[in-house]
C-alpha cells in the first residue's frame, strides 16, 4: 500500500525576486505568486487528494487554500512545515548575508548539520528532524492516501534527501522552484521521488534557493 504526497513550494513573493532571506517572516504572496497559485490549483484539480496540509505562514496557506477551493477539502495548518528559521539572516539578501556574516555564510554553504545559526536560527539537524517527525505524521495518519502538502524550499530540500537517500551535507543538484509538483511515495517505510519540479502548468518559475 502506497501513500502519495504531492509537495508544492509556496508560489513566489515578492523577497524571492529580490533573493531576500524570508525563513519564518510571514511575508505574502506577489501577484505572480497568485497566478501561479491559481494555475497549481487547475493542475491538481483532477487528482484524488484525501487531505491538505500546509505550513501557518501566510504564502504557503494562501497557495494551499487556491487548491483546496477546487478540491472542496479544508486546509490543515501545521507550524512543523515551516521553512527554517535563519534567525539574523532573516530579512537580509543572500548578498547582504555574505558581507555581514562572512563566517556564518561560508558554514551556511558548507551545509554544517550541527551549526545553529545566530539569533535564534535552527540548525540543518534541527530543522531536518522537526520537518520530518511532521510529515511521518501525516504519512502515518494517510495510509495509502495521496495528500497535497504545500510548504518552503528548505522543507522540499529535506524531504527529496529523505526519498533519495542524498545525505544533509551534500551539495543540492535538483530544482525546488516556485508552485512546481513534486511527487513522493512512502511503501513500507520505503521513501521513493516518483516525479520532481514539474512545471508545465506554468509560465514562469523561480528557484532562487542556495544550494
Amino acid at each position: 500500500m502506497t501513500t502519495r504526497l504531492c509537495l508544492v513550494r509556496h508560489g513566489e513573493t515578492a523577497w524571492n525576486a529580490e533573493r531576500r532571506i524570508q525563513g519564518q517572516i510571514d511575508v505574502p504572496l506577489s501577484a505572480t505568486g497568485h497566478a501561479q497559485a491559481r494555475a497549481t490549483a487547475n493542475a491538481l484539480a483532477p487528482e484524488p487528494f484525501c487531505a491538505i496540509y500546509s505550513s501557518d505562514l501566510a504564502r504557503a496557506q494562501h497557495t494551499a487554500e487556491a487548491a483546496a477551493h477546487l478540491l472542496e477539502l479544508p486546509v490543515r495548518r501545521h507550524a512543523g512545515l515551516r521553512e527554517r528559521h535563519y534567525g539574523v539572516l532573516q530579512t537580509l539578501t543572500h548578498a547582504e548575508f555574505e558581507r555581514r556574516h562572512p563566517d556564518a555564510h561560508a558554514r551556511f554553504l558548507a551545509r554544517e548539520e550541527n551549526f545553529v545559526l545566530p539569533g535564534g536560527g535552527e540548525s540543518l539537524r534541527g530543522f531536518a528532524d522537526r520537518v520530518l517527525d511532521c510529515v511521518d505524521g501525516i504519512v502515518a495518519a494517510h495510509p495509502g492516501g495521496q495528500v497535497l502538502v504545500v510548504t518552503h524550499g528548505g522543507v522540499l530540500d529535506i524531504l527529496h534527501r529523505r526519498a533519495s537517500g542524498k545525505p544533509l551535507a551534500a551539495p543540492r543538484d535538483f530544482d525546488i522552484p516556485n508552485a512546481a509538483l513534486n511527487w513522493i511515495g512512502i511503501e513500507a517505510g520505503r521513501w521513493s521521488v516518483l516525479a520532481w519540479a514539474e512545471r508545465s502548468h506554468l509560465t514562469e518559475t523561480l528557484d532562487e534557493l542556495p544550494g
